[in-house]
């Protein structure tokens, strides 16, 4: 039952107007990875909005969010925990350090290492931009029931797992 992205282009590859088509849009039958990822682009973009709009980027959100879920984090525990690389993670670090989102201390079991975490300033902001980004999801999954978004939820952490994803989340 696999099908390809489907195409809203006749034949040729152009529109009746004779214009190239901005996209490919898939179908309910396009295979499962096309919908996941065009859903997950949709949702990435929605929040990125809503984290701009906060003055902030997606990837400041997320790092934030991480080092509210775990404030022992090093540096190099964050990296990994996020599947991002440590350069990209330490201009980042430095971004928020310097907005007063986060500060880094020495690790006292290790002083060679660092330990992010947020400021006041950072948890509220990610508080706001949390709260944000739940209304646009609410607002993206209004029409199905709380039954459908529980069993989807289910569905999308069976297939994820609870394992460690060397792949970005970012």
């Amino acid at each position: 039952m696999r099908s390809q992205p489907s195409s809203s282009r006749p034949a040729g590859g152009r529109t009746a107007d004779g214009a190239a088509p901005d996209d490919i849009r898939p179908t309910v039958d396009s295979e499962i990875t096309w919908l996941l990822h065009r859903a997950a682009q949709r949702l990435r973009n929605a929040t990125g909005e809503q984290a701009e709009a906060h003055g902030i980027q997606l990837r400041d959100y997320i790092i934030l969010s991480a080092l509210e879920l775990d404030s022992s984090l090093t540096q190099i525990e964050l990296s990994a925990s996020l599947g991002l690389d440590k350069t990209t993670l330490m201009n980042q670090l430095g971004r928020l350090e310097q907005m007063g989102l986060i500060v880094r201390s020495v690790d006292p079991r290790d002083a060679r290492a660092r330990i992010p975490k947020n400021t006041q300033a950072g948890s509220e902001l990610r508080a706001r931009v949390a709260h944000a980004c739940e209304r646009v999801e609410s607002a993206m999954l209004d029409g199905f029931t709380e039954q459908d978004v529980s069993t989807f939820r289910r569905m999308l952490f069976d297939i994820i797992g609870d394992t460690h994803d060397k792949g970005s989340c970012l």
